[in-house]
């Protein structure tokens, strides 16, 4: 499991929109699973949850991806898992740090 968590100042719609397009641009195998949206006042929830398959070592790994508004002040969360092998001891080919990856650099061209 990989985890990168980040508060920044913007525009939500726009920050959500960026990372599901640097997300969903960053190869031929990366699907977006699901979604979820949540309004209550001035806070906004977005969910998004990213599968890829990695050809490298022949296994998925996903993306879920948080995003949480409150006025321009945006919480993001990104955590990547299931890219391990073996059933009791998960060995792991770095696909789960990849995924996060993406996210973190898309931040970062953001800021």
């Amino acid at each position: 499991m990989a985890k990168y968590e980040k508060t920044i100042i913007g525009d939500f719609e726009k920050v959500v929109n960026r990372l599901e397009r640097d997300i969903g641009n960053s190869g031929m195998s990366m699907k977006l699973v699901d979604e979820s949206n949540y309004n209550s006042g001035d806070t906004k929830i977005a969910v998004r949850v990213f599968d890829k398959f990695f050809m490298r070592n022949g296994n998925r790994a996903s993306l879920s991806l948080t995003v949480v508004g409150y006025r321009r002040n945006i919480f993001i969360s990104a955590i990547g898992a299931g890219g391990g092998q073996g059933v009791f001891v998960n060995f792991s080919l770095g696909a789960e740090d990849n995924m996060v990856t993406i996210v973190r650099n898309s931040i970062e061209q953001m800021e």
